[in-house]
């Protein structure tokens, strides 16, 4: 329960948990001889951080060289007083007599008859077996829409991950439901809405308010079984007798924590799943590596659909055609044929690298990348008739000049979502154009005929599916600098093209070799075993795990100094970073992991101690040494 207690250091009150209550006349070992403080205040009798919690907030921060107590802020939510003392005072309320003891297996009961007609498209009873026998697997997900008895319609993926939570839950036991962001997660509560009984689903989201969202979360406190639904803070939520984790499209960069000690989302549920023995499920269209290792370590079991049913992908590299500025169009013959012909029935999908106008602009004399003149930050357009300005700082470059040949004409690079519909408003007279980005958020859509033009992630579902989708702009995608770039773009296309109807072509544009085949094939496991081998070969995550230790050059060297020469570590650099600091990177195998970071965390906590005032006063600068495990976005 929360707690104050006095701290020694200028004589502050700090807020705390107390997690253990000993008898010092019965402790094993060495006695504690020193004097203790009484506590200042015992802020409340909500017991909100579970013994089972608090394990888990301490195992993931040993594993990534943090602080449990960062781990403990994403746990439990901010303190609603209000909220708090109505549980507390129904918490207290003695069961009403006149319910019959039957109603408290209702619930089982009701889910029983759901489960036995669930998980439809999958091999009879063996997502059953998954719950039963507490199974860690991967389960590929059927790429299609359903509409619900409500007319909403929802991916299939979300039918099946609702109904893996209220088959757990007819078990007796509770489950946690992942998914990367609202839009997934508001497809799982519209199935849930129908066949999860009343009130045993919490959802935890950070766009609630903060009364909600601490009421969901003291609603996951009980021993009650419970579905609870929510982003990646979700894994940590309290569940009594914990039956599954699943998680939804695991390779999402949403899974990654921007904040201390930055543990992913699937990692600390490989941890949970350990520490609870429940089932582990990671559900997804396209699978990342990172299962795909464990899948290969025998760790991870597979389920597959009963019958491979796929999108019909049509990648525009695999056709003949002997013009090669056809070939190098943007928007290739075939596509414009596809999206003419089902603009006739219904709704068409054309997805987009990036929002906006024209994001990049280039010298047209040069060639080279236009420039801002205050802070050499890229310039862009947000509408055909707008000044050039920078994306950066936002300065207007009205009469900018190249630095390069001093030319003062500028041409589009790539187009974003505004000057793609412009085009393909003139092209389709008369069509209805729509727009969905960031700044254009879009969720669902009817079965009318549309172009919609979107950002990877922003396409809104359409009633019935999309008669058409092209995939455009995939070389830039492809592009980036990130030794993800293939898998996040296999996945980007995959979830896009299971929004089509069936039998809908999803044209992929400008895009050959091993990736195309994996999604005209729709074998994205091959594609990921090929990414694990080379990146074995290459000493590259998830073969390896690694480290990023940042500060001064002197620091960081004393931090990775007792590393040189341990078999199995090698350490990259360092490397010079913005503000005078460096960086290196350590590689180490995942057996040597616990030592790693415990040495680490050593390092850091020493040079931290350093910034202690001294006796005779003085300026002592901030430590700047930062460790972070397993960056996503290191390589």
């Amino acid at each position: 329960m929360r707690v104050r207690v006095p701290f020694r250091s200028g004589g502050r009150i700090v807020d705390g948990y107390l997690i253990e209550v000993i008898d010092p006349a019965v402790t094993q070992g060495e006695q504690f001889s020193g004097t203790l403080s009484p506590l200042d205040a015992v802020v409340s009798a909500a017991q909100v951080l579970s013994p089972e919690v608090s394990r888990l907030a301490r195992r993931v921060a040993d594993r990534a060289a943090g602080n449990a107590s960062d781990i403990i802020r994403l746990a439990v939510p901010p303190r609603q007083v209000r909220v708090e003392k109505a549980w507390l005072a129904a918490q207290d309320e003695p069961v009403s007599e006149s319910v019959p003891a039957s109603d408290t297996v209702v619930p089982a009961a009701r889910n029983t008859l759901v489960t036995a007609a669930a998980f439809t498209g999958y091999p009879t009873g063996r997502l059953d077996m998954v719950i039963m026998d507490r199974q860690r697997v991967a389960v590929a997900a059927i790429p299609e829409l359903i509409q619900l008895k409500n007319g909403a319609t929802i991916g299939r993926w979300a039918q099946t991950l609702a109904e893996l939570g209220v088959a757990t839950l007819a078990t007796g036991q509770s489950a946690i439901l992942c998914v990367p962001d609202y839009r997934d997660q508001d497809q799982v509560q519209a199935v849930l809405d129908e066949i999860a009984p009343a009130h045993t689903v919490s959802r935890v989201d950070a766009r609630q308010s903060n009364p909600d969202r601490y009421r969901a979360f003291l609603a996951c406190l009980g021993n009650e079984p419970r579905i609870i639904l929510g982003n990646r803070s979700a894994v940590y939520a309290p569940a009594g007798n914990l039956g599954l984790v699943a998680l939804w499209d695991d390779g999402d960069p949403l899974y990654a924590e921007p904040l201390s000690p930055y543990v992913h989302a699937r990692d600390a549920a490989l941890v949970r799943r350990e520490d609870a023995e429940c089932a582990l499920v990671l559900l997804s269209h396209s699978r990342s590596v990172e299962t795909q290792r464990l899948v290969e370590l025998g760790w991870l079991g597979e389920v597959h659909p009963a019958v491979n049913r796929h999108p019909r992908i049509i990648p525009t590299d695999f056709q003949s055609e002997s013009d090669q500025q056809v070939r190098a169009a943007r928007i290739p013959t075939a596509a414009w044929n596809a999206a003419r012909e089902a603009l006739t029935v219904g709704p068409v999908l054309v997805q987009v690298a990036s929002p906006g106008y024209a994001p990049m602009l280039s010298c047209q004399t040069c060639k080279k990348a236009a420039r801002c003149t205050t802070c050499q930050g890229p310039l862009g357009l947000t509408s055909a008739r707008a000044v050039p300005s920078c994306r950066w700082c936002g300065a207007l470059a009205a009469a900018w000049q190249c630095i390069h040949c001093e030319g003062h004409k500028l041409r589009v690079v790539t187009m974003g979502t505004g000057r793609t519909a412009e085009e393909l408003g003139r092209a389709f007279p008369g069509a209805r154009i729509i727009v969905a980005d960031g700044d254009h958020t879009i969720q669902t859509l009817g079965p009318e005929a549309a172009l919609v033009v979107a950002t990877r992630g922003a396409e809104p579902i359409p009633s019935g599916g999309y008669r058409a989708i092209l995939i455009l702009d995939g070389e830039r995608m492809l592009a980036r600098e990130s030794l993800r770039v293939g898998e996040d773009c296999l996945r980007w296309w995959s979830n896009a093209a299971a929004l089509a109807a069936p039998g809908a072509p999803v044209v992929l544009v400008g895009v050959g070799g091993a990736l195309a085949r994996a999604l005209n094939t729709w074998q994205p496991e091959a594609f990921a075993s090929s990414e694990l081998r080379d990146r074995r070969q290459l000493r590259f995550p998830p073969a390896v795990r690694v480290a990023s230790v940042t500060g001064s050059a002197a620091d960081v060297d004393v931090a990775v100094s007792e590393f040189q020469g341990t078999a199995g570590v090698d350490v990259l650099g360092p490397v010079s970073t913005d503000e005078s600091l460096v960086r290196a990177i350590i590689r180490f195998p995942y057996g040597a992991g616990a030592d790693v970071a415990r040495a680490l965390k050593a390092a850091v906590v020493r040079n931290a101690a350093k910034r202690r005032r001294p006796k005779s006063g003085g300026f002592q600068p901030t430590p700047t040494l930062k460790v972070r495990f397993d960056d996503p976005e290191l390589l």
